[in-house]
């Protein structure tokens, strides 16, 4: 096996690096480990394949709880992040953790005509669209009182390269203060991903009662999610503008994830890692949430937990023309092929 040489060759489709490279990279490397050292490794292998994360793994504690027996481990291995380059390869040792909230505004209890009354009764999208306004500030830094922070490691990221990676446009500027990497990886986010309002289609010269929106906030390792979200609510309720009636519906929760030190299997990854992309690994960290990392840490405290990937900076997780890079495919395939052979060897020496 030996170093990949990168073509720039991708394949696109729904999920195509977010997750099922993950699993196609599991099964290979098993296959390979069949291969080289027969059907009677010696090496203990569980694998399974979890499809709720998207919507918060409503069942997946209890799944664990109820098969820790056959899935306790030395070591857990988790494809769902990505490498830093399509040649550079990582492991992941920071995640953002997640306080997802419904908020809904309320002035009016029906609506009304916008000409009668706009200019003297505030409808619910200008008090939302005011509300939500406070939770950055002039920098677009989130605005959010008591939230933690901490730094990220010390990679080489310009803006430049955001703007490529992320398709910022011409003219327009990036948000928040700190290094790009920060901002990304170990400071909190806030994101509106939703509004419940009228459509444009179906917008007619009415003042709305009221109007829900979808906050997402990415939460800094070390940061409590219950306290996150109090501190959210309390932010909203003191922010709501003309005495504007808040409510709170729907939450999700997921705890960040922060690698607290190395271990054999760690340094057995990054050599693997290393040899199979002919560059050496370096540690990285995510602004995405993988919540259920804190259930297996719960369950397996004992366990080492690896987290590798098969995306690159242009994959595009979670788009319709989502792609996987097919050399960095093939790293990842080699680097955990690579694991399971050298982690037999272990077991029979």
């Amino acid at each position: 096996m030996t170093g990949v040489q990168t073509c720039a060759l991708p394949i696109y489709g729904r999920g195509a690096a977010d997750d099922k490279a993950g699993i196609v990279t599991h099964l290979t490397a098993i296959q390979t480990l069949v291969e080289m050292v027969g059907e009677n490794f010696e090496v203990g292998i569980s694998i399974f394949i979890e499809g709720e994360e998207e919507a918060g793994s409503p069942t997946f504690r209890n799944f664990l709880d109820a098969n820790r027996d056959i899935l306790e481990a030395d070591v857990i291995v988790v494809a769902d992040s990505a490498n830093w380059t399509t040649t550079i390869p990582a492991l992941t040792t920071t995640l953002r953790g997640l306080v997802s909230q419904v908020v809904e505004v309320q002035t009016l209890d029906h609506a009304v005509h916008s000409g009668m009354f706009g200019g003297a009764v505030p409808d619910a999208m200008t008090a939302t669209i005011k509300l939500l306004s406070t939770l950055h500030d002039e920098n677009g830094d989130v605005a959010v009182a008591g939230l933690h922070s901490t730094k990220a490691s010390d990679l080489d990221y310009s803006e430049d390269q955001l703007r490529t990676d992320s398709g910022l446009l011409d003219g327009v500027s990036t948000i928040g203060t700190g290094t790009i990497l920060d901002r990304m990886w170990t400071k909190p986010s806030i994101t509106v991903i939703g509004i419940d309002g009228m459509s444009v289609a179906m917008s007619s010269n009415t003042l709305l009662p009221s109007v829900k929106s979808k906050i997402s906030m990415r939460i800094a390792p070390g940061q409590e999610p219950e306290k996150a979200l109090e501190l959210l609510r309390a932010h909203l309720l003191e922010n709501a503008p003309f005495g504007a009636l808040v409510s709170f519906g729907e939450i999700e929760l997921g705890k960040p994830f922060e690698v607290q030190s190395g271990g054999w299997a760690k340094q057995l990854a990054n050599n693997s890692l290393s040899a199979a992309f002919g560059n050496e690994s370096v540690d990285i960290g995510i602004g995405g949430s993988i919540p259920f990392i804190a259930d297996l840490l719960e369950v397996f405290p004992a366990a080492q937990i690896l987290v590798t990937g098969v995306e690159d900076p242009d994959s595009r997780a979670h788009s319709p023309n989502e792609s996987i890079h097919l050399d960095t495919l093939r790293g990842a395939m080699i680097a955990e092929s690579l694991f399971l052979i050298k982690g037999n060897d272990l077991r029979v020496n």
